[in-house]
């Protein structure tokens, strides 16, 4: 079925599914092998969460910077090795920050080590049906063998909300400080499309701009994947016209996420579009859509401007950046702007 969205940007894979009924409400080239970028931290989030069901670890645990870990390239933290932070303040840096660094010594820290924490990621994947993806490290640099389908991610989106409610503040963050620095969320809908409630952006240069991104409004949920985009304001743009559709379309006799079978590119040979996404024309092309500010232009009308400061919650070093209060927890310094700490996930039943 072709994308029935109208945009000027090029089309890559993409799938938009409602998370109550499963159906899938749009979707193109589901099922062709596309690199993840950070995406794949979805899936290592996911991991964490049941490493965390399974009594193994908690949202205090420590995470220690090792120096396999730093050697990590960035995007990163520049923790030092031996350094330490709570698996909550790795979280919130991995899903905002997108940090590399922190991402293997999270692995490390839950599994063992990088190599068995993948183990349990393709083991995870497969358990929850995706079928068409296998990772090779928790943070979506690439290499062989990494890749996954737009279909696979909203599984995994789909799961993450169905499965971890109350983790799902996590995606939603609008960003994060160390006490000493500030890191905005990549995700432009984020406080900017009414409704928006996560989840994450990646980019490397063999996969363009992705984003899995979730709205709930009125009581009805869904989740956008879009891959291939060719800049930050595309992939937003695209997302919010997919998420405004979701949420305000009749569903009809749509297809579930199960019953949609393998169509076009399927075989193993991943999309590669470094060609298009890093030559110097489609560099001088991003640069020309932003403003005299330095700013993405979006063009969705759905995206409203941010009115506000950001709503920043901490994450940061353990007897480190952290300031305390005279009480011994958590404060964020002055000046910092609004802070909405993300309160402590109390489990609740799957349904």
């Amino acid at each position: 079925m072709a994308s029935l969205l109208a945009t000027g940007a090029a089309a890559g894979p993409r799938m938009l599914v409602d998370v109550n009924t499963l159906k899938v409400l749009d979707h193109e080239d589901a099922f062709q092998k596309w690199y993840p970028a950070s995406l794949t931290k979805l899936m290592t989030a996911y991991t964490v969460f049941r490493a965390i069901k399974a009594g193994e670890l908690t949202l205090e645990s420590p995470v220690v910077m090792s120096k396999h870990a730093a050697a990590e390239p960035p995007s990163k933290m520049y923790f030092k090795p031996g350094q330490k932070m709570t698996l909550d303040s790795a979280l919130k840096i991995i899903l905002v920050k997108s940090a590399n660094d922190v991402s293997v010594a999270i692995a490390e820290s839950v599994a063992g080590s990088e190599q068995a924490f993948v183990d349990r990621m393709n083991a995870e994947a497969q358990r929850i049906g995706m079928s068409s993806s296998r990772f090779i490290n928790p943070n979506g640099l690439p290499g062989k063998g990494q890749y996954t389908t737009a279909r696979d991610l909203a599984v995994l989106a789909v799961t993450l909300k169905r499965e971890f409610p109350q983790y799902a503040g996590y995606f939603a963050l609008e960003g994060f400080t160390t006490g000493k620095k500030q890191y905005p969320n990549y995700n432009m809908l984020i406080g900017r499309f009414d409704g928006a409630d996560g989840m994450k952006t990646g980019f490397i240069c063999a996969s363009g701009f992705n984003q899995v991104s979730s709205a709930t409004r009125g009581g009805r949920s869904v989740v956008s994947v879009v891959l291939g985009s060719d800049s930050l304001g595309a992939r937003a743009d695209i997302s919010a016209d997919m998420l405004q559709r979701g949420l305000t379309m009749n569903a009809g006799n749509a297809p579930t996420l199960g019953q949609l079978r393998p169509y076009g590119e399927t075989r193993d040979m991943v999309a590669d579009v470094s060609k298009e996404i890093c030559s110097k024309h489609a560099a001088k092309v991003r640069s020309e859509g932003r403003d005299e500010a330095g700013r993405q232009k979006l063009t969705s009308p759905h995206i409203h401007e941010l009115n506000r400061p950001l709503k920043l919650v901490f994450a940061g070093l353990i007897g480190g950046d952290e300031p305390k209060t005279a009480a011994g927890g958590k404060a964020v310094a002055a000046g910092m702007g609004d802070i909405a700490n993300v309160p402590v996930p109390i489990p609740r039943p799957v349904f």
